[in-house]
């Protein structure tokens, strides 16, 4: 599906960003962001439910496969 390659594209960059906030020294941005995402790849792991998965699923309409909402 379209959303999960996104999402995890998205994952990619934000994990890209952060590398280069921690190299330019901006550590304080660095650790709010990799927080967030720590966050969310935990809601994702023990609740079974990625708000970003689900947001773009909406954008683009799509079903999921599994679970058919």
């Amino acid at each position: 599906m379209i959303s999960d390659r996104i999402q995890r594209t998205m994952m990619g960059i934000m994990l890209t960003v952060i590398l280069y906030l921690v190299n330019t020294n901006e550590l304080m941005i660095a650790s709010y962001l990799l927080a967030f995402m720590v966050v969310m790849v935990f809601s994702w792991a023990i609740f079974d439910f990625c708000p970003s998965t689900w947001g773009l699923r909406k954008i683009f309409k799509e079903e999921c496969k599994p679970c058919g909402k």
